[in-house]
């Protein structure tokens, strides 16, 4: 049955910008809209709705609050028969008026401006739909993503050193309505130590994030966001103890995803107890943990490489591998990572050009059983201190980024260079980027197709394609090399994986050297000279 919406301004009410994006969206939401007009009399808002047949009746009123308060009662009392048949009324108002509306127990859903566009779309999407996220946001990741589309998903990070405001301020993110998924941010004991006490060291308590130190703490926290828009929770696999902590996890926040590195969080950053081959074989079985429950996971790799100065290519060399590995042991749902802006210094048609590369690389790995949803970030290193250019940067960033159409945004906090984000900085930069996505949604230009950015993005791919076929050397024809951790192992300590700021590193080589030309991140000789990772990991392997 086809879905009918009528907007209009009642009475004397000439103002229906408000009237004409509800309808926008409900034409997003395949709804056939009818605009009657401004300043439209009651009688004709009833009969145009019997005559078509109309499933929902939006209308609007923004003069003065006791003239609005009259009229509606006057248009409730009309429309009541329709009411009666099934029809559903929303109203949009001032915030004074609206609050009247609230009250009157006759419409379904009260808008007092304001409202973000996804909001109002996610009550458009569903014609029994209360109007209320509290009731309808749906509790499982790939549910709330289809909840919301066309409009990604919004995640930010946030955890306090003291468990209690972390806790208040979980009630406030919740209550604001901002984003879809708290992502927890515990400390290091945590990550490393939760299920060993005594290797606890009571002066690192808060380093890094929240320090939870017992499920109680975790379903305190879960319990602190069944308010507002009801946000999904996530937090980072861990170091150690990993299928231990996905078992908590799962019983006591209801994680949305888990995200695991492939190389990283072991002895090779300092982050865990592990040594590389032993921590890789940890997370591919963690991976096949969380694939068995049904979980999405997302691997946190490529952009580990990115911050260290790695070149374009080898990031979207991770990036293929993390995919890769996630597929193979069982994962269902992937999210891919795409941090923008690491390196810093990159330009932005170039960070789309790589970005680029890594989906054309990783879709053709996708199939019924194996799903890929892209998240985008802003760089962690990139914000600038002063909070002016930052909160510019996060704007920018965020708008770039939607060139790829992402369904989960992963919004870092303007404040990064200066301060972990507070509830308030959480709300202030979702707020920002919601902005930011709403405008893209409307209409942005076509940034992809760019000549400069699409020859970029087939050099990034055939270089790829060069460093996989060194990697794949590395194995026996038997086992299979992009999931052998004695092959992966070998292409980190060889050097065919590597960054410069992994010089001096216990298990890598920190060989490679990096500029920024043009935009690009690429490896350079000993001169300073663009040198294509093919070149540079023969003369490495020549000198072995």
């Amino acid at each position: 049955m086809e879905k009918i919406v009528i907007g209009a301004a009642l009475g004397e009410c000439v103002h229906v910008a408000g009237v004409m994006n509800f309808l926008r969206l409900a034409e997003m939401a395949g709804w056939k809209t009818i605009f009657l007009g401004p300043a439209v009399p009651i009688e004709k808002v009833i009969l145009e709705a019997k005559r078509q047949n109309a499933t929902l009746v939006g209308v609007s009123y923004r003069l003065t609050p006791e003239t609005g308060e009259r009229l509606l009662g006057e248009f409730a009392e009309a429309a009541d028969g329709l009411r009666e048949n099934g029809v559903k009324f929303a109203f949009a108002g001032t915030p004074e008026l609206a609050q009247k509306a609230g009250k009157m127990d006759f419409f379904d859903t009260v808008f007092q401006g304001g409202e973000p566009a996804d909001q109002v779309l996610a009550y458009l999407k569903d014609e029994k739909s209360t109007g209320d996220q509290q009731k309808e946001s749906p509790q499982r990741l790939v549910d709330r993503i289809r909840w919301k589309s066309p409009f990604p998903i919004i995640r930010h990070h946030f955890g306090l050193p003291d468990l209690e405001e972390t806790r208040r301020g979980i009630e406030r993110i919740a209550d604001s309505r901002v984003l879809d998924v708290i992502s927890l941010g515990i400390d290091q004991d945590a990550q490393e130590n939760f299920f060993h006490p005594e290797r606890q060291d009571p002066r690192r308590r808060g380093a890094g994030g929240v320090p939870v130190r017992s499920a109680e703490d975790y379903q305190m926290l879960y319990a602190a966001s069944r308010r507002g828009n009801l946000p999904l929770l996530r937090t980072y696999s861990g170091t150690d103890d990993f299928i231990r902590l996905a078992e908590m996890y799962q019983e006591t926040i209801n994680i949305a995803w888990c995200a695991i590195p492939l190389f990283w969080f072991n002895q090779m950053d300092g982050r865990g107890p592990w040594d590389l081959e032993g921590s890789i074989n940890e997370h591919q079985q963690v991976m096949a943990w969380y694939g068995k429950q049904g979980i999405p996971v997302e691997l946190n790799e490529p952009h580990h490489w990115g911050m260290r100065d790695a070149s374009d290519v080898i990031f979207a060399v991770s990036a293929y591998l993390s995919a890769y590995n996630a597929k193979a042991f069982g994962v269902k749902d992937y999210i891919a990572q795409l941090m923008f802006n690491s390196p810093p210094e990159h330009s932005d048609a170039m960070d789309l050009a790589k970005m680029l590369a890594v989906i054309e690389l990783i879709t053709p790995l996708e199939s019924p059983e194996f799903r890929i949803w892209k998240q985008t970030r802003t760089g962690l290193l990139s914000y600038p201190l002063n909070h002016a250019e930052a909160r510019a940067h996060l704007a920018a960033s965020v708008y770039l980024q939607m060139a790829i159409k992402p369904q989960i945004i992963h919004v870092v906090g303007y404040t990064e260079a200066d301060h972990a984000a507070t509830a308030d900085d959480v709300i202030e930069s979702c707020t920002m980027a919601r902005r930011s996505i709403e405008n893209a949604i409307k209409g942005a230009p076509e940034m992809t197709s760019d000549p400069e950015i699409q020859q970029r993005k087939e050099e990034i791919i055939s270089e790829v394609h060069d460093v996989l076929k060194y990697i794949k050397n590395l194995s026996d024809d038997a086992i299979d090399p992009f999931t052998d951790r004695r092959a992966l192992t070998k292409a980190v300590r060889l050097g065919i994986l590597d960054a410069p700021q992994l010089k001096n590193n216990p298990i890598a080589r920190g060989i490679t050297l990096t500029r920024v030309i043009n935009g690009t991140c690429v490896s350079v000789d000993e001169n300073g000279r663009k040198i294509s990772e093919g070149k540079r990991i023969s003369k490495l392997l020549e000198k072995e």
